[in-house]
Protein backbone atom coordinates (compact mmCIF):
# COMPACT_ATOMS: atom_id res chain seq x y z
CA UNK A 1 0.00 0.00 0.00
CA UNK A 2 1.34 3.43 -0.94
CA UNK A 3 1.94 6.35 1.36
CA UNK A 4 0.04 8.74 -0.94
CA UNK A 5 -3.27 8.62 -2.79
CA UNK A 6 -1.68 8.06 -6.19
CA UNK A 7 -3.89 5.27 -7.60
CA UNK A 8 -6.83 6.58 -9.64
CA UNK A 9 -9.79 4.47 -10.75
CA UNK A 10 -12.06 5.94 -13.43
CA UNK A 11 -15.44 4.40 -14.20
CA UNK A 12 -17.69 5.76 -16.96
CA UNK A 13 -21.24 6.12 -15.64
CA UNK A 14 -23.91 3.71 -17.02
CA UNK A 15 -21.64 3.50 -20.03
CA UNK A 16 -23.64 1.68 -22.71
CA UNK A 17 -26.86 3.49 -21.82
CA UNK A 18 -25.08 6.85 -21.62
CA UNK A 19 -23.64 6.39 -25.12
CA UNK A 20 -27.13 5.60 -26.42
CA UNK A 21 -28.59 8.71 -24.75
CA UNK A 22 -25.76 10.83 -26.14
CA UNK A 23 -26.27 9.54 -29.69
CA UNK A 24 -30.08 9.54 -29.59
CA UNK A 25 -31.33 13.00 -28.57
CA UNK A 26 -34.92 11.81 -28.05
CA UNK A 27 -33.73 9.49 -25.25
CA UNK A 28 -31.84 12.05 -23.19
CA UNK A 29 -33.20 12.20 -19.66
CA UNK A 30 -35.35 9.11 -20.24
CA UNK A 31 -34.98 5.51 -19.02
CA UNK A 32 -32.83 3.39 -21.33
CA UNK A 33 -31.99 -0.30 -20.97
CA UNK A 34 -29.26 -1.91 -23.08
CA UNK A 35 -28.90 -5.66 -23.43
CA UNK A 36 -30.80 -8.61 -24.78
CA UNK A 37 -34.18 -7.34 -25.95
CA UNK A 38 -35.86 -10.73 -26.46
CA UNK A 39 -37.89 -12.62 -23.90
CA UNK A 40 -34.76 -14.33 -22.64
CA UNK A 41 -32.51 -11.29 -22.68
CA UNK A 42 -30.43 -9.97 -19.82
CA UNK A 43 -29.79 -6.33 -18.94
CA UNK A 44 -26.22 -5.21 -19.65
CA UNK A 45 -26.59 -1.59 -18.49
CA UNK A 46 -29.48 0.58 -17.36
CA UNK A 47 -29.51 4.37 -17.33
CA UNK A 48 -29.95 6.09 -13.99
CA UNK A 49 -33.49 7.04 -15.00
CA UNK A 50 -34.24 3.30 -15.32
CA UNK A 51 -32.44 2.41 -12.10
CA UNK A 52 -34.91 4.56 -10.16
CA UNK A 53 -37.50 1.91 -11.08
CA UNK A 54 -35.31 -0.94 -9.82
CA UNK A 55 -33.76 -2.00 -13.12
CA UNK A 56 -30.18 -3.21 -12.74
CA UNK A 57 -27.46 -5.05 -14.62
CA UNK A 58 -27.81 -8.84 -14.94
CA UNK A 59 -31.59 -8.66 -14.38
CA UNK A 60 -33.69 -10.52 -16.93
CA UNK A 61 -35.14 -8.26 -19.59
CA UNK A 62 -38.57 -9.67 -18.79
CA UNK A 63 -38.35 -8.40 -15.21
CA UNK A 64 -36.87 -5.08 -16.36
CA UNK A 65 -39.84 -4.56 -18.68
CA UNK A 66 -42.26 -5.25 -15.84
CA UNK A 67 -40.50 -2.73 -13.59
CA UNK A 68 -40.05 -0.03 -16.23
CA UNK A 69 -42.31 -0.70 -19.22
CA UNK A 70 -41.86 2.81 -20.59
CA UNK A 71 -38.07 2.45 -20.96
CA UNK A 72 -36.35 2.22 -24.35
CA UNK A 73 -34.99 -1.33 -24.63
CA UNK A 74 -32.05 -1.38 -27.05
CA UNK A 75 -29.61 -3.97 -28.33
CA UNK A 76 -25.94 -3.03 -28.15
CA UNK A 77 -23.97 -0.94 -30.68
CA UNK A 78 -20.46 -2.06 -29.86
CA UNK A 79 -18.81 0.05 -32.53
CA UNK A 80 -20.06 3.15 -30.67
CA UNK A 81 -18.94 1.84 -27.28
CA UNK A 82 -15.49 0.93 -28.59
CA UNK A 83 -15.12 4.35 -30.18
CA UNK A 84 -15.98 6.13 -26.92
CA UNK A 85 -13.69 3.80 -24.96
CA UNK A 86 -10.76 4.47 -27.32
CA UNK A 87 -11.20 8.21 -26.79
CA UNK A 88 -11.18 7.85 -22.99
CA UNK A 89 -8.29 5.37 -22.82
CA UNK A 90 -6.26 7.56 -25.17
CA UNK A 91 -6.87 10.54 -22.91
CA UNK A 92 -5.77 8.56 -19.85
CA UNK A 93 -2.58 7.46 -21.59
CA UNK A 94 -1.81 11.09 -22.34
CA UNK A 95 -1.65 11.84 -18.61
CA UNK A 96 0.22 8.70 -17.49
CA UNK A 97 2.07 5.87 -19.25
CA UNK A 98 0.71 3.44 -16.65
CA UNK A 99 -2.96 2.87 -17.51
CA UNK A 100 -4.57 -0.50 -16.79
CA UNK A 101 -7.93 -0.94 -18.56
CA UNK A 102 -10.29 -3.36 -16.84
CA UNK A 103 -13.01 -3.17 -19.48
CA UNK A 104 -14.32 -0.73 -22.07
CA UNK A 105 -15.54 1.65 -19.37
CA UNK A 106 -13.06 1.52 -16.49
CA UNK A 107 -9.34 1.72 -15.85
CA UNK A 108 -6.69 2.30 -13.20
CA UNK A 109 -4.18 5.12 -13.66
CA UNK A 110 -0.87 5.39 -11.78
CA UNK A 111 -0.40 9.06 -10.87
CA UNK A 112 3.18 8.47 -9.73
CA UNK A 113 3.97 8.49 -13.46
CA UNK A 114 1.75 11.48 -14.33
CA UNK A 115 4.40 14.18 -13.85
CA UNK A 116 2.49 16.01 -11.12
CA UNK A 117 4.42 18.51 -8.96
CA UNK A 118 3.54 16.41 -5.90
CA UNK A 119 1.02 13.81 -4.79
CA UNK A 120 -0.60 15.66 -1.93
CA UNK A 121 -4.36 15.27 -1.56
CA UNK A 122 -5.10 18.76 -2.88
CA UNK A 123 -2.94 18.22 -5.97
CA UNK A 124 -4.40 14.86 -6.98
CA UNK A 125 -7.93 16.12 -6.27
CA UNK A 126 -7.47 19.06 -8.65
CA UNK A 127 -5.96 16.71 -11.22
CA UNK A 128 -8.92 14.31 -10.99
CA UNK A 129 -11.44 17.15 -11.32
CA UNK A 130 -9.71 18.35 -14.46
CA UNK A 131 -9.53 14.81 -15.83
CA UNK A 132 -13.28 14.34 -15.40
CA UNK A 133 -13.87 17.62 -17.23
CA UNK A 134 -11.62 16.53 -20.10
CA UNK A 135 -13.40 13.17 -20.40
CA UNK A 136 -16.76 14.97 -20.56
CA UNK A 137 -15.52 17.25 -23.34
CA UNK A 138 -13.69 14.58 -25.34
CA UNK A 139 -16.69 12.22 -25.38
CA UNK A 140 -19.34 14.85 -26.12
CA UNK A 141 -20.99 14.60 -22.74
CA UNK A 142 -20.24 11.26 -21.08
CA UNK A 143 -19.54 11.47 -17.35
CA UNK A 144 -17.10 9.50 -15.22
CA UNK A 145 -16.86 8.78 -11.52
CA UNK A 146 -13.38 8.71 -10.03
CA UNK A 147 -11.84 7.25 -6.90
CA UNK A 148 -8.37 8.14 -5.60
CA UNK A 149 -6.59 6.17 -2.90
CA UNK A 150 -3.39 4.49 -1.81
CA UNK A 151 -4.33 1.16 -3.42
CA UNK A 152 -6.32 -0.37 -6.24
CA UNK A 153 -8.78 -1.92 -3.81
CA UNK A 154 -9.76 1.32 -2.12
CA UNK A 155 -9.64 3.44 -5.30
CA UNK A 156 -12.11 1.10 -7.05
CA UNK A 157 -14.45 1.10 -4.05
CA UNK A 158 -14.22 4.89 -3.79
CA UNK A 159 -15.19 5.43 -7.44
CA UNK A 160 -18.54 3.76 -6.75
CA UNK A 161 -19.46 5.85 -3.69
CA UNK A 162 -20.67 9.04 -5.36
CA UNK A 163 -22.13 7.97 -8.70
CA UNK A 164 -22.86 9.39 -11.16
CA UNK A 165 -20.29 12.06 -12.00
CA UNK A 166 -18.61 11.90 -8.60
CA UNK A 167 -15.15 12.14 -7.11
CA UNK A 168 -14.07 10.51 -3.84
CA UNK A 169 -10.52 10.93 -2.54
CA UNK A 170 -9.53 8.63 0.32
CA UNK A 171 -6.76 10.35 2.22
CA UNK A 172 -3.84 8.17 3.35
CA UNK A 173 -4.52 6.68 6.77
CA UNK A 174 -8.33 6.79 6.47
CA UNK A 175 -8.80 3.55 4.51
CA UNK A 176 -10.01 1.43 7.41
CA UNK A 177 -12.38 4.13 8.60
CA UNK A 178 -13.97 4.05 5.13
CA UNK A 179 -14.13 0.26 4.83
CA UNK A 180 -15.25 -0.84 8.30
CA UNK A 181 -19.00 -0.08 7.99
CA UNK A 182 -19.26 -1.70 4.56
CA UNK A 183 -20.52 -5.22 3.99
CA UNK A 184 -17.81 -7.83 3.58
CA UNK A 185 -18.98 -8.48 0.00
CA UNK A 186 -17.32 -5.19 -1.02
CA UNK A 187 -13.98 -7.03 -0.80
CA UNK A 188 -12.91 -8.86 -3.99
CA UNK A 189 -13.17 -12.60 -3.50
CA UNK A 190 -16.17 -12.47 -1.17
CA UNK A 191 -18.79 -13.94 -3.47
CA UNK A 192 -22.08 -15.55 -2.45
CA UNK A 193 -20.53 -18.81 -1.21
CA UNK A 194 -17.79 -17.09 0.82
CA UNK A 195 -20.25 -14.51 2.15
CA UNK A 196 -22.55 -17.28 3.41
CA UNK A 197 -19.67 -19.10 5.11
CA UNK A 198 -18.61 -15.86 6.78
CA UNK A 199 -22.20 -15.04 7.79
CA UNK A 200 -22.51 -18.36 9.58
CA UNK A 201 -19.45 -17.36 11.58
CA UNK A 202 -21.03 -13.99 12.43
CA UNK A 203 -18.92 -12.03 9.95
CA UNK A 204 -21.03 -9.60 7.93
CA UNK A 205 -19.12 -6.31 7.67
CA UNK A 206 -15.53 -5.41 6.89
CA UNK A 207 -15.18 -4.49 10.57
CA UNK A 208 -16.19 -8.07 11.43
CA UNK A 209 -13.56 -9.35 8.98
CA UNK A 210 -10.95 -7.18 10.66
CA UNK A 211 -11.94 -8.32 14.14
CA UNK A 212 -11.96 -12.01 13.17
CA UNK A 213 -8.18 -12.09 12.88
CA UNK A 214 -5.90 -14.06 10.62
CA UNK A 215 -6.20 -17.46 12.36
CA UNK A 216 -9.99 -17.47 12.24
CA UNK A 217 -10.12 -16.47 8.55
CA UNK A 218 -7.54 -19.13 7.63
CA UNK A 219 -9.58 -21.73 9.52
CA UNK A 220 -12.76 -20.72 7.68
CA UNK A 221 -11.39 -20.13 4.18
CA UNK A 222 -7.92 -21.61 3.90
CA UNK A 223 -4.52 -20.00 4.05
CA UNK A 224 -4.47 -18.19 0.69
CA UNK A 225 -8.05 -16.91 0.67
CA UNK A 226 -8.21 -16.18 4.37
CA UNK A 227 -4.83 -14.47 4.37
CA UNK A 228 -5.82 -12.30 1.40
CA UNK A 229 -9.05 -11.16 3.07
CA UNK A 230 -7.17 -10.41 6.28
CA UNK A 231 -4.98 -7.97 4.37
CA UNK A 232 -7.75 -6.40 2.27
CA UNK A 233 -10.01 -5.87 5.28
CA UNK A 234 -7.29 -3.50 6.50
CA UNK A 235 -7.12 -1.71 3.15
CA UNK A 236 -3.78 -3.34 2.31
CA UNK A 237 -3.37 -4.03 -1.38
CA UNK A 238 0.07 -3.91 -3.00
CA UNK A 239 -1.01 -4.74 -6.55
CA UNK A 240 0.72 -2.51 -9.09
CA UNK A 241 -0.97 -0.72 -11.97
CA UNK A 242 -0.01 -2.81 -15.01
CA UNK A 243 -0.08 -1.03 -18.36
CA UNK A 244 -0.63 -4.07 -20.58
CA UNK A 245 -3.20 -6.67 -19.64
CA UNK A 246 -2.94 -9.83 -21.71
CA UNK A 247 -6.05 -11.80 -22.62
CA UNK A 248 -6.71 -14.42 -19.94
CA UNK A 249 -9.16 -16.53 -21.90
CA UNK A 250 -10.86 -17.00 -25.25
CA UNK A 251 -14.51 -18.05 -25.18
CA UNK A 252 -17.68 -18.35 -27.23
CA UNK A 253 -21.21 -18.80 -25.96
CA UNK A 254 -24.78 -18.69 -27.26
CA UNK A 255 -28.28 -18.37 -25.81
CA UNK A 256 -31.24 -20.13 -27.41
CA UNK A 257 -34.91 -19.24 -27.63
CA UNK A 258 -35.97 -22.84 -27.02
CA UNK A 259 -34.47 -24.99 -24.27
CA UNK A 260 -32.11 -27.68 -25.57
CA UNK A 261 -32.73 -31.22 -24.35
CA UNK A 262 -31.32 -33.30 -27.24
CA UNK A 263 -27.91 -34.40 -25.94
CA UNK A 264 -26.58 -35.05 -29.43
CA UNK A 265 -27.48 -31.51 -30.43
CA UNK A 266 -25.92 -30.06 -27.27
CA UNK A 267 -22.71 -31.99 -27.93
CA UNK A 268 -22.64 -30.80 -31.52
CA UNK A 269 -23.17 -27.17 -30.58
CA UNK A 270 -20.36 -27.38 -28.01
CA UNK A 271 -18.10 -28.88 -30.70
CA UNK A 272 -18.90 -26.02 -33.07
CA UNK A 273 -18.17 -23.48 -30.35
CA UNK A 274 -14.90 -25.27 -29.62
CA UNK A 275 -13.98 -24.88 -33.28
CA UNK A 276 -14.70 -21.14 -33.12
CA UNK A 277 -12.56 -20.79 -30.00
CA UNK A 278 -9.69 -22.64 -31.68
CA UNK A 279 -9.97 -20.40 -34.74
CA UNK A 280 -9.71 -17.30 -32.51
CA UNK A 281 -6.73 -18.77 -30.70
CA UNK A 282 -4.87 -19.43 -33.93
CA UNK A 283 -5.70 -15.98 -35.28
CA UNK A 284 -4.19 -14.44 -32.16
CA UNK A 285 -1.15 -16.73 -32.17
CA UNK A 286 -2.20 -18.26 -28.85
CA UNK A 287 -2.92 -21.65 -27.34
CA UNK A 288 -4.31 -22.73 -23.98
CA UNK A 289 -4.23 -25.56 -21.48
CA UNK A 290 -7.53 -25.25 -19.62
CA UNK A 291 -10.80 -26.02 -21.40
CA UNK A 292 -14.06 -25.05 -19.74
CA UNK A 293 -17.75 -25.26 -20.52
CA UNK A 294 -20.58 -23.12 -19.22
CA UNK A 295 -24.15 -24.44 -19.06
CA UNK A 296 -27.18 -22.39 -18.02
CA UNK A 297 -30.33 -24.39 -17.40
CA UNK A 298 -34.00 -23.59 -17.96
CA UNK A 299 -34.28 -22.26 -14.39
CA UNK A 300 -31.28 -19.88 -14.87
CA UNK A 301 -28.99 -22.05 -12.71
CA UNK A 302 -25.51 -21.81 -14.24
CA UNK A 303 -22.76 -24.39 -13.86
CA UNK A 304 -19.26 -24.61 -15.26
CA UNK A 305 -16.72 -27.40 -15.52
CA UNK A 306 -13.08 -27.29 -16.57
CA UNK A 307 -10.20 -29.61 -17.29
CA UNK A 308 -6.48 -28.93 -17.78
CA UNK A 309 -4.60 -30.53 -20.65
CA UNK A 310 -1.03 -31.80 -20.51
CA UNK A 311 0.10 -29.03 -22.87
CA UNK A 312 -1.33 -25.93 -24.59
CA UNK A 313 -3.41 -26.46 -27.72
CA UNK A 314 -5.12 -24.47 -30.46
CA UNK A 315 -6.57 -27.62 -32.06
CA UNK A 316 -10.36 -27.50 -32.52
CA UNK A 317 -11.03 -31.25 -32.21
CA UNK A 318 -8.89 -31.41 -29.06
CA UNK A 319 -10.90 -28.61 -27.46
CA UNK A 320 -14.12 -30.25 -28.66
CA UNK A 321 -13.20 -33.62 -27.13
CA UNK A 322 -12.54 -31.96 -23.79
CA UNK A 323 -15.80 -30.01 -23.95
CA UNK A 324 -17.77 -33.17 -24.71
CA UNK A 325 -16.09 -35.00 -21.83
CA UNK A 326 -17.01 -32.17 -19.47
CA UNK A 327 -20.61 -32.31 -20.67
CA UNK A 328 -20.63 -36.08 -20.09
CA UNK A 329 -19.46 -35.41 -16.54
CA UNK A 330 -22.44 -33.11 -16.03
CA UNK A 331 -24.89 -35.60 -17.56
CA UNK A 332 -23.56 -38.40 -15.35
CA UNK A 333 -24.06 -36.39 -12.18
CA UNK A 334 -27.06 -37.45 -10.06
CA UNK A 335 -28.08 -33.82 -9.56
CA UNK A 336 -26.92 -32.16 -12.78
CA UNK A 337 -27.91 -34.92 -15.20
CA UNK A 338 -31.67 -34.38 -14.79
CA UNK A 339 -31.14 -30.62 -15.17
CA UNK A 340 -29.38 -31.09 -18.51
CA UNK A 341 -32.20 -33.30 -19.75
CA UNK A 342 -34.84 -30.84 -18.52
CA UNK A 343 -33.49 -28.09 -20.72
CA UNK A 344 -30.42 -25.95 -21.43
CA UNK A 345 -30.79 -22.30 -22.47
CA UNK A 346 -27.12 -21.24 -22.78
CA UNK A 347 -23.94 -23.04 -23.80
CA UNK A 348 -20.38 -21.80 -23.82
CA UNK A 349 -16.84 -23.09 -24.39
CA UNK A 350 -13.67 -21.31 -23.26
CA UNK A 351 -9.93 -21.86 -23.18
CA UNK A 352 -7.67 -20.25 -20.57
CA UNK A 353 -4.12 -20.71 -19.31
CA UNK A 354 -2.99 -19.05 -22.51
CA UNK A 355 0.46 -19.37 -24.06
CA UNK A 356 2.06 -18.24 -27.30
CA UNK A 357 3.27 -21.70 -28.27
CA UNK A 358 1.76 -25.13 -28.99
CA UNK A 359 3.16 -28.53 -27.95
CA UNK A 360 1.88 -31.17 -30.33
CA UNK A 361 0.61 -34.32 -28.60
CA UNK A 362 2.74 -37.08 -30.14
CA UNK A 363 0.34 -39.72 -28.81
CA UNK A 364 -2.83 -38.10 -30.16
CA UNK A 365 -4.86 -40.20 -32.59
CA UNK A 366 -5.84 -37.97 -35.50
CA UNK A 367 -8.47 -40.50 -36.47
CA UNK A 368 -10.42 -39.44 -33.41
CA UNK A 369 -10.82 -35.89 -34.73
CA UNK A 370 -14.46 -34.87 -34.95
CA UNK A 371 -15.47 -33.80 -38.45
CA UNK A 372 -15.62 -30.03 -38.81
CA UNK A 373 -19.09 -30.07 -40.42
CA UNK A 374 -20.85 -32.88 -38.57
CA UNK A 375 -24.49 -33.08 -39.62
CA UNK A 376 -26.70 -32.15 -36.68
CA UNK A 377 -30.37 -31.53 -36.06
CA UNK A 378 -31.29 -27.90 -36.73
CA UNK A 379 -30.65 -25.98 -33.47
CA UNK A 380 -33.26 -23.62 -32.07
CA UNK A 381 -32.80 -20.12 -33.38
CA UNK A 382 -30.25 -18.21 -31.31
CA UNK A 383 -31.68 -15.12 -29.68
CA UNK A 384 -32.03 -12.30 -32.18
CA UNK A 385 -34.69 -10.08 -33.70
CA UNK A 386 -33.81 -10.42 -37.35
CA UNK A 387 -32.04 -7.79 -39.40
CA UNK A 388 -33.48 -4.77 -37.59
CA UNK A 389 -32.48 -4.80 -33.91
CA UNK A 390 -33.84 -2.01 -31.69
CA UNK A 391 -31.29 0.78 -31.38
CA UNK A 392 -29.16 -0.18 -34.38
CA UNK A 393 -27.92 2.56 -36.72
CA UNK A 394 -29.56 2.75 -40.14
CA UNK A 395 -29.55 5.06 -43.14
CA UNK A 396 -32.35 5.90 -45.56
CA UNK A 397 -31.54 6.94 -49.12
CA UNK A 398 -33.69 10.09 -48.83
CA UNK A 399 -34.14 10.78 -45.11
CA UNK A 400 -30.57 10.13 -43.99
CA UNK A 401 -29.34 8.51 -40.78
CA UNK A 402 -31.41 7.30 -37.86
CA UNK A 403 -31.92 4.32 -35.59
CA UNK A 404 -34.37 1.45 -35.32
CA UNK A 405 -37.21 2.30 -32.95
CA UNK A 406 -38.84 -1.10 -33.38
CA UNK A 407 -39.50 -3.87 -35.89
CA UNK A 408 -41.96 -6.69 -36.45
CA UNK A 409 -44.68 -8.06 -38.71
CA UNK A 410 -42.87 -6.93 -41.81
CA UNK A 411 -42.45 -3.31 -40.68
CA UNK A 412 -39.43 -1.42 -39.33
CA UNK A 413 -39.87 1.91 -37.54
CA UNK A 414 -37.02 4.42 -37.56
CA UNK A 415 -36.38 7.64 -35.67
CA UNK A 416 -34.27 9.95 -37.81
CA UNK A 417 -31.76 11.67 -35.56
CA UNK A 418 -28.06 11.54 -34.68
CA UNK A 419 -25.80 12.90 -31.97
CA UNK A 420 -25.44 16.16 -33.89
CA UNK A 421 -29.16 16.75 -34.58
CA UNK A 422 -32.20 17.55 -32.44
CA UNK A 423 -34.76 14.82 -31.70
CA UNK A 424 -36.07 13.72 -35.07
CA UNK A 425 -39.22 12.36 -36.70
CA UNK A 426 -40.37 8.74 -36.66
CA UNK A 427 -41.21 6.91 -39.89
CA UNK A 428 -42.18 3.31 -40.70
CA UNK A 429 -41.15 1.26 -43.74
CA UNK A 430 -41.53 -2.29 -45.07
CA UNK A 431 -38.68 -4.29 -43.56
CA UNK A 432 -37.42 -5.11 -47.05
CA UNK A 433 -37.42 -1.50 -48.27
CA UNK A 434 -34.29 -1.21 -50.47
CA UNK A 435 -33.89 2.47 -49.50
CA UNK A 436 -33.21 1.48 -45.86
CA UNK A 437 -29.84 -0.07 -44.98
CA UNK A 438 -27.81 -0.69 -41.83
CA UNK A 439 -25.21 1.99 -41.15
CA UNK A 440 -21.73 1.44 -39.76
CA UNK A 441 -18.69 3.70 -39.37
CA UNK A 442 -16.61 4.24 -42.47
CA UNK A 443 -13.44 3.35 -40.61
CA UNK A 444 -13.14 -0.37 -39.80
CA UNK A 445 -13.50 -1.30 -36.16
CA UNK A 446 -10.54 -2.63 -34.23
CA UNK A 447 -10.43 -6.38 -33.72
CA UNK A 448 -13.04 -7.81 -31.40
CA UNK A 449 -11.87 -8.68 -27.87
CA UNK A 450 -10.71 -12.26 -27.58
CA UNK A 451 -13.33 -13.10 -24.97
CA UNK A 452 -16.79 -13.86 -26.22
CA UNK A 453 -19.99 -12.34 -24.78
CA UNK A 454 -20.40 -12.72 -21.07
Amino acid sequence: MRSQASVLHLDLDAFFAAVEQRDKPSLRGKPVVVGGVGGRGVVATASYEARVHGVRSAMSTREARSRCPHAAFLSGRFHAYREASRVVMGLLREVSPLVEPLSLDEAFVDLEQAGLPDLEVATVTDFAQDLRRRVHEATDGLTASVGLATSKLVAKIASDLDKPDGLVVVAPGTEQELLRPMRATIIPGVGPATAERLRRAGIVTVADLEAAGLDELVRLLGRAHGGGLHQMARGRDDRAVVAEREAKSVSVEGTYDTDLSDLRLIEGLLARQAGEVATRLRAAGLSGRTVSIKVRFHDFTTLSRSTTLASPTDHGPTVARSARALLAELVAGPDTGPQVRAGVRLLGVGVSGLADWVQEDLFADDADDEPEDEELPEPPRARHLGAWAPGMDVEHAELGRGWVWGAGRGVVTVRFETRETPAGPVRSFPDDDPALTPWSPTEPDEDEPLSGPA
